[in-house]
């Protein structure tokens, strides 16, 4: 049946086989005699009509955790909806995908009633329809404008193994096999377990009954008040109905069945739980996260000004989970290498990762959850403002880690390389822009979630955290269990302004619009010699300026300069046009823009002002902050790359390091170098450059045998602990022969006695990379046996990814294969090992052929419960530097278009774009950066 036509001579034929409804017949009529259009029927639009407004949902489920003849997993369920009429209709959308639905006695698939004197409409027609995900059904007369409906529904779906959704996930425990019901509902997977009004707006209660069978537990968003034994249809299950949810999103559901145990405590009057395999809370692997979220709770709390909303916070490890994890409210899902920690086998990292993670979650309890944005087109201003906060409470429950200083390279440095692209996007996008469900899943990208953090702390900054906190708690109050869109958090903060005695340039709305409703950031040049302060867009590839969309803000921002003068910090300076005069920045002495980078932009300075810089690096880099000596070298890199400065002038910027021991700097110099390794570890620039970084790496390597009295001991902060670990991994891969021998020689200790593993567990994957590395097929299936046998996911995830590192073609062919068999890597991990293959060298083109190969069946096998396609396209394509490569780049797009990308649409854009790029500046850089080298080495 067509379900659009165009008002000409198919209108007849459409009114004819039902499309059109009899009560709009006279307005399109009125139409056709002044024009022809296109007439979109509602169902074959994505976005649901206004017409409906649901009020609760009852919800009982039945998943089944074992097959049935068929050899599915399956669960049952029965559902109605009360839903309000707003405006007059004779039409029902609801959203539902990959259920089958019971007929009722009419032959319907719903029933239809009325919860107020006049009966209901009796129902037309009903069907699904796939394409746009609705259960849809025509009536014979309209529902009234403020009456609510009762819909009843009876469906069986799918227990699938696809990560979305109501799904299953399996593991293995003392030799049996067992299975968990868990849910994934988040962006549009709720319509999958049942039929809803699946769109964020569209806030609802929830009142859900898990059937389970005995000796299981079931969860939800609620506490579960009543669990009682049950028999249904002659089988012996056990009952829990939870209590009422808050009015909330759909997305925000959780429901699950296991065979958990759990830790419990209490923060005032919260029941917190931490939920996992039975072994593993024996273990104590969930104490660390117990531990942590009271404070963190707490902490938001004071934070907002806003106590928790819910009588609990239950968080749980799933062995198979897409994301990281979910914030469902009451309810957070994690994987388990995010939640669990083992002070055993857990790296001062995943105690670290924890902590962000748990942060941003519990996050969003408030911001997100109580309070939703409208629609997905601001999705930024969820993630990137748990992402922000994440690190405040993380700082909290940590005090001594100065964890807030690694947002600069975890979000900042890191986002900056994708927004320099002329491929970029802004945060925010018209909602009618974003409609289909792998458009919303774009959304959820690093320009989301970084770029937002980051933008969001400068916000902060230049707010000043009392007022930013100020208006953040008003806005939180004020919009409770209620939906917003972005400028209503800029209104609120304004309020605060205006309630303070700060004067801004402009309103809290003029600044942030130009942030946040264009792409990209700009670079802010400072002549020192002529106090002259300039932006300009800044674009990686400057020959990329004229593919740049247009801007209603003509790619201008209003720029809050922090700076400083040889060591003293000064009045800061904003930046309101193209260009401006300061003559307090031509003392002659060094100038330091952005201090501590909490502005969201770059900074070039003239070239005698950079030589000022490299000396006082040169003679006492202490002076310099620390955030600003990893961004010198970030900014003097990348400004070499879009050509504002000479390619030899950011490699100056590393000489420093061979007397610098902290962390961040030399994070951010590697992170740049990697670049390089990118661009030439195939060509004879390499041999050359191994020996620079060997050179420049050697004292760090020396500095922590003696501070650790020759590898004995742990180095005390958190910060020097990553040091450590850049220091082995760089020394050793750079052929530093004294590391080489080191690691060798701890894995051979550990292949000797595999039940004794000595290795520290924060220097575990550069150990056992660099011994798979140097070894053969014996290291590696030691490795491969230990992998499969881990109990420890976080010690699993290091072997995974150290798997990757053997130079054996054969077996890193043998590590591809198995990304397509979920009894060897688990769907969640296989885009990351297809990655960690393409970063080594020797599996680059390995990988890249076998995605190209492979690329129908994981896009249509898997899709997205599996594969995370941005990550995937933009890993295997990393070192692309060639004509041909550009060339292959470009069929894959071509071959596969009827295919499709999926949520890897723009990054395959995005690979296209840096590719050409990289084969320019290859062609103008490599002769000076091996002269370079040279020189330096001699």
């Amino acid at each position: 049946m067509e379900k659009s036509c165009k008002i000409s001579k198919f209108f007849i034929l459409c009114v004819v086989l039902g499309v059109l409804s009899v009560a709009t017949i006279v307005t399109l009529w009125a139409i056709a005699l002044t024009d022809s259009v296109e007439i979109v029927a509602p169902w074959d639009k994505y976005r649901l009509p206004d017409t409906l407004k649901p009020d609760h949902y009852n919800l009982t489920l039945w998943p089944r955790l074992t097959v049935n003849a068929q050899g599915l997993y399956i669960f049952t369920g029965k559902s109605y909806v009360v839903f309000q009429c707003v405006k007059e209709t004779d039409l029902i959308l609801i959203h539902s995908n990959k259920l089958n639905y019971t007929k009722w006695g009419d032959d319907h698939l719903a029933k239809l009633s009325a919860l107020g004197s006049t009966p209901a409409p009796t129902i037309k027609k009903s069907w699904l329809q796939p394409t746009t995900q609705f259960l849809v059904l025509e009536l014979n007369g309209k529902l009234a404008v403020g009456e609510s409906y009762q819909l009843d529904t009876v469906f069986v779906g799918e227990l699938a193994d696809d990560l979305a959704g109501f799904y299953r996930s399996e593991y293995e425990e003392d030799g049996v096999k067992k299975v968990v019901a868990t849910s994934q509902m988040h962006p549009t997977h709720t319509r999958k377990t049942f039929p809803c009004f699946d769109e964020p707006a569209r806030k609802a209660v929830f009142h859900i009954t898990l059937l389970h069978p005995r000796g299981t537990v079931a969860l939800s968003n609620g506490k579960e008040p009543e669990i009682v034994n049950a028999t249904v249809y002659t089988e012996a299950v056990t009952q829990t109905r939870f209590e009422p949810t808050k009015s909330m999103s759909t997305y925000l559901l959780a429901l699950i069945v296991c065979d958990y145990s759990f830790i419990s405590a209490r923060e005032g009057d919260i029941l917190i739980r931490i939920w996992a395999r039975r072994k593993s809370i024996s273990e104590g692997h969930g104490e660390y996260a117990l531990n942590l979220t009271g404070p963190i709770l707490s902490f938001f709390e004071v934070y907002y000004n806003t106590t928790y909303p819910l009588s609990k916070s239950d968080q749980i490890a799933l062995p198979d989970f897409y994301f990281g994890a979910m914030e469902n409210w009451g309810l957070v899902t994690y994987r388990e290498t995010n939640l669990l920690y083992d002070p055993l086998t857990s790296s001062n990292g995943n105690k670290e990762r924890t902590a962000t993670i748990i942060a941003h979650e519990l996050a969003h309890m408030w911001f997100g959850n109580l309070v939703t944005l409208r629609w997905w087109n601001e999705v930024w201003l969820n993630e990137g403002f748990a992402s922000y906060v994440s690190y405040l409470g993380a700082d909290y429950a940590e005090s001594t880690w100065n964890v807030k200083d690694l947002i600069v390279l975890d979000e900042v440095h890191r986002v900056f390389a994708v927004d320099a692209l002329a491929s970029s996007h802004p945060l925010s996008s018209k909602d009618d822009d974003i409609q289909k469900p792998e458009q919303i899943s774009e959304q959820f990208d690093v320009i989301s979630y970084s770029k937002g953090a980051s933008v969001l702390r400068m916000l902060s900054d230049f707010l000043t955290e009392p007022v930013f906190v100020q208006g953040l708690s008003s806005y939180l109050n004020h919009f409770a269990y209620d939906n917003t869109v972005g400028t209503d958090l800029w209104d609120h903060l304004q309020r605060a302004v205006d309630a303070s005695d700060m004067e801004l340039p402009g309103t809290v709305h003029d600044i942030m619009n130009r942030w946040v409703l264009q792409m990209g950031f700009p670079v802010v040049t400072i002549n020192t010699a002529t106090g002259l302060i300039t932006q300009k867009h800044f674009l990686l590839d400057p020959d990329s300026v004229g593919s740049v969309p247009p801007s209603d803000f003509k790619y201008e921002w209003i720029v809050p300069i922090k700076w400083m003068e040889a060591g003293v910090v000064q009045k800061e300076i904003w930046l309101l046009e193209k260009e401006a005069l300061n003559n307090k920045l031509t003392s002659g002495h060094w100038v330091l823009a952005n201090i501590n980078v909490t502005g969201y932009y770059r900074v070039n300075y003239d070239l005698g002002n950079w030589e000022r810089l490299l000396f006082q690096l040169s003679t006492n880099h202490q002076v310099i902050p620390v955030i600003n000596r990893a961004q010198l070298v970030d900014d003097a890199f990348n400004l070499a790359r879009a050509k504002l400065i000479p390619t030899t002038l950011a490699l100056k910027t590393t000489k420093y390091l061979s007397k610098e021991i902290e962390y961040v700097p030399w994070e951010s110099a590697l992170n740049n170098l990697d670049y390089f390794y990118l661009m030439f570890d195939r060509t004879e620039v390499y041999g050359t450059m191994q020996h620079y970084v060997r050179n420049l790496v050697t004292p760090l390597f020396q500095h922590f045998k003696t501070i650790t009295a020759d590898w004995s001991k742990v180095p005390d902060g958190h910060n020097e602990q990553y040091n450590q670990v850049n220091a082995i991994r760089m020394a050793c891969s750079s052929g530093l022969v004294e590391c080489q021998n080191l690691t060798k020689s701890w894995y051979s200790q550990w292949k000797a006695d595999p039940d004794n593993n000595l290795i520290h567990p924060n220097l575990r994957m550069t150990v056992y990379c660099s011994a798979i590395a140097a070894g053969g097929a014996a290291e590696w299936d030691f490795g491969w046996d230990m992998f499969k046998t881990a109990t420890i996911a976080s010690d699993a995830d290091k072997l995974m990814s150290s798997l990757a590192c053997t130079k054996d073609h054969e077996l890193l062919n043998k590590y591809l294969r198995y990304t397509l068999d979920s009894d060897k890597i688990r769907k969640q991990d296989a885009t990351s090992v297809i990655v960690y293959i393409s970063s080594n060298v020797q599996g680059q083109t390995l990988a890249w052929d076998f995605v190209t190969q492979n690329w129908e069946y994981m896009f249509t096998q898997y899709g997205v419960g599996s594969f995370s396609f941005a990550n995937l396209i933009s890993g295997v394509t990393m070192r692309f530097s060639t004509k041909a490569e550009l060339e292959q780049l470009q069929k894959f797009k071509e071959d596969n278009s009827k295919i499709g990308f999926g949520s890897g649409t723009l990054a395959l854009e995005q690979a296209i774009e840096r590719t050409t790029a990289n084969i320019k500046w290859v062609d103008e850089n490599k002769k000076k950066v091996w002269d370079w080298f040279l020189s330096e080495i001699a």
